[in-house]
């Protein structure tokens, strides 16, 4: 039986930068170095006016096509992964076929995730090549929350970054992912949303959780967040390791959705794992929702942190409620790794 493994991957962020010194300049009052010490957070890449996440996400793609030598013909299926679609209908990703040429006999397919997404991408492209139906499946995760945030919030314009990445997932006779299981808590879909722009009529529609201080359309309630994840992740993770017959030492790097640093501190601290072992990467494109898993995968490749063969754990989690998580080892072989477009993430140096 064919297994799916991870290959190459390719990153594009948008070429605007904002950083917290233009933050400051743009509001004085803010206190931007106390809230980049609990976001972790000092620049993020913000989509044009005019630019949409499948914009990223096809730049990402061709970028991945051209370095890898990938023949768009080769391409199976299409998971798209957005929570920010060009329209109601129709589907994004059959826009993103007819954008990159891939071949008509391709499945197209979207779903929205969110923060869990990549990892869900991963069991359905896994579950796809196991079935024999495909053999290459092309994984694009691509936000721009930017798009639903009011200038003037300070909660969340300093957190969410717009970005995409292209994950080539294809056919192996070696299993190196597994263990897939995921969590759905419907009774949180309050404290992460955008209520309008659906069919749901006004009066029916999800309130937020507490009152809204900003304008934006998208509303977040961060306590109630962070005490859902740092409950709900370490059981997965137990769950995953002890069905899979794992103790949390055989665990080299736990590669967890990059909310905030705030957040990720507050997981390790609760999984009693030091830094070393979860790896944090958003300060240089804060949290980019479903595509921060492929970044972070794709920035410790670059600087040798992920090694081939040992064994790894994903988990995503957020907007929903939802969660997900797996075991990986790396089989993937590359001469070298190019460098992100617009800088490196992994730059140490903040204003």
């Amino acid at each position: 039986m064919p297994h799916a493994k991870i290959g190459p991957i390719a990153v594009h962020l948008p070429s605007r930068v904002e950083t917290n010194d233009q933050l400051q300049a743009e509001y004085p009052n803010w206190d931007l170095e106390l809230i980049a010490s609990k976001t972790g957070i000092y620049r993020r890449h913000i989509a044009a006016p005019e630019e949409t996440a499948s914009d990223l996400a096809v730049a990402a793609a061709e970028k991945l096509f051209a370095q890898e030598q990938i023949d768009p013909a080769s391409i199976d299926f299409l998971l798209y992964c957005t929570q920010t679609p060009d329209y109601p209908l129709p589907t994004t990703s059959c826009l993103i076929q007819d954008r990159l040429g891939l071949p008509v006999h391709c499945g197209a397919l979207d779903y929205n995730l969110g923060c869990s997404g990549f990892v869900y991408g991963l069991a359905l492209a896994d579950g796809l090549i196991r079935s024999g139906a495909v053999r290459r499946v092309l994984l694009l995760t691509a936000e721009t929350y930017s798009k639903y945030i009011d200038p003037a919030d300070r909660s969340l314009r300093t957190i969410f970054g717009d970005g995409a990445a292209a994950t080539l997932v294809e056919a192996d006779p070696e299993c190196s992912l597994f263990g897939f299981r995921f969590g759905t808590d419907g009774s949180g879909a309050d404290t992460l949303l955008v209520s309008d722009g659906g069919a749901r009529a006004t009066a029916d529609r999800i309130k937020p959780r507490h009152r809204k201080r900003w304008d934006s359309r998208l509303y977040m309630d961060g306590p109630s967040l962070i005490n859902f994840t740092v409950d709900a992740v370490p059981r997965l993770v137990d769950q995953i390791l002890q069905r899979e017959g794992y103790s949390k030492d055989q665990i080299e790097l736990f590669l967890m959705h990059q909310a905030t640093r705030k957040m990720l501190e507050q997981l390790q601290s609760r999984m009693e794992v030091d830094e070393q072992r979860m790896p944090i990467v958003l300060e240089n494109c804060g949290n980019t929702v479903s595509a921060t898993i492929p970044i972070l995968i794709h920035t410790l490749r670059g600087t040798g942190v992920l090694r081939p063969d040992e064994l790894n754990m994903m988990v995503g989690f957020g907007v929903g409620w939802s969660w997900a998580g797996c075991l990986w080892r790396d089989t993937y072989r590359s001469p070298a790794h190019g460098s992100l477009n617009h800088g490196s993430l992994n730059h140490s140096s903040h204003e």
